[in-house]
């Protein structure tokens, strides 16, 4: 039934298919990490993921191996059908070369070489624990050295490329992800053609912009660079995971950190550019796609939500997803998306 105006949620699409982590108890947990010789002590805990599964796990005194003293591990668990086997080593080999220029990033710990592990038919990798907290990204220092660290992220990542990871454009992240949701039946049946009408103008108007760039570089990026996704400690910014790596413009790490209005915006991104100029030029150019990139993030974010609807830990995560409100909202702000990307672009308040 779907959702009445109160806003309490509609049923989607029914999907019959098994749930994607079924199978992956706390023992198949415990088990995978012993499968590479580390002897674990039983504790585990869920940590928060829900692309992957991925959890911390105590390890016996002594039975770290390769970890030294290490008591803890992290594991984690790819979705099933997401990546190629091609692709995750892909993903591990940036990662790896990041670590080899004192980049700091966590690679994936190798056993007899391997970083890509299997066990009980779940794909899965190790990392040492690496903790920190949200950078305070209203703070201009913190800004600048979070612009230093993505600056020498790419300039490893520009000088070589992804042969099989996917890139960020307009076709996946805008085109098909409408097609999906127009198709899916998610959409309620009042507010699919206000929808379908105000999506097909942001995806026309977020193609414009790249087309209005032919040349720009692309290169290999983090490719989902929000706070969230960055561990701050005293020693500065990392990254624990690069499971989003994609091939694209710079500016796609860099936009996400920026957040009020435009005189907002063009403060903080004078702060992160001066940082990230230190390691790596940048094309002002670039900052025409900001609006673009925004607007395609939106349309494959509601894409992503209802592509995992049939995992449980969605439903409860997202309860506010799968309502009538929430389409409201979404055609209201692709309606501002659409304007917004006929404004100028944002400009860095350089001294």
């Amino acid at each position: 039934m779907r959702q009445s105006q109160s806003g309490a949620p509609y049923n989607g699409p029914v999907n019959a298919t098994t749930p994607p982590y079924a199978g992956l108890t706390p023992d198949a947990v415990l088990h995978a990490v012993e499968s590479t010789g580390l002897l674990a002590d039983g504790r585990q805990l869920a940590l928060n993921s829900y692309e992957n599964r991925v959890y911390q796990v105590g390890l016996e005194e002594g039975g770290a191996g390769p970890l030294g003293e290490a008591r803890f591990v992290v594991a984690k668990f790819y979705r099933p059908g997401r990546w190629s086997d091609a692709q995750i080593l892909e993903e591990h080999a940036f990662a790896l070369e990041l670590a080899e220029r004192e980049v700091p990033v966590v690679p994936p710990l190798a056993f007899d070489g391997r970083t890509l592990l299997e066990d009980g038919g779940f794909r899965f990798a190790l990392f040492a624990r690496r903790g920190g907290r949200a950078p305070e990204l209203d703070d201009p220092k913190v800004l600048e050295w979070t612009g230093r660290f993505i600056g020498r992220i790419h300039a490893v990542g520009a000088a070589g490329s992804f042969a099989h990871r996917a890139s960020i454009d307009v076709a996946e992240f805008g085109t098909a992800a409408r097609d999906w949701l127009l198709a899916s039946g998610f959409i309620p049946a009042d507010l699919r053609e206000a929808w379908a009408g105000i999506s097909a103008l942001a995806v026309e108007g977020a193609q414009a912009a790249f087309d209005s760039l032919p040349h720009v570089d692309r290169l290999r990026l983090h490719g989902d660079c929000h706070a969230g996704n960055i561990l701050w400690t005293p020693d500065g910014p990392h990254f624990v995971d690069l499971d989003d790596a994609r091939t694209g413009p710079a500016v796609q790490d860099l936009w996400m950190l920026l957040s009020g209005d435009r005189e907002s915006m063009g403060a903080q991104l004078a702060h992160v550019l001066a940082g990230y100029e230190d390691f790596r030029d940048f094309d002002d150019r670039e900052l025409r796609l900001v609006e673009a990139l925004r607007t395609l993030r939106l349309l494959h974010y509601s894409a992503w939500l209802a592509r995992r609807w049939d995992d449980p830990a969605f439903p409860l995560a997202f309860p506010w997803f799968n309502t009538q409100r929430y389409w409201q909202d979404r055609v209201l702000e692709l309606r501002e998306q659409v304007a917004a990307m006929q404004e100028p672009p944002i400009v860095p308040a350089r001294p």
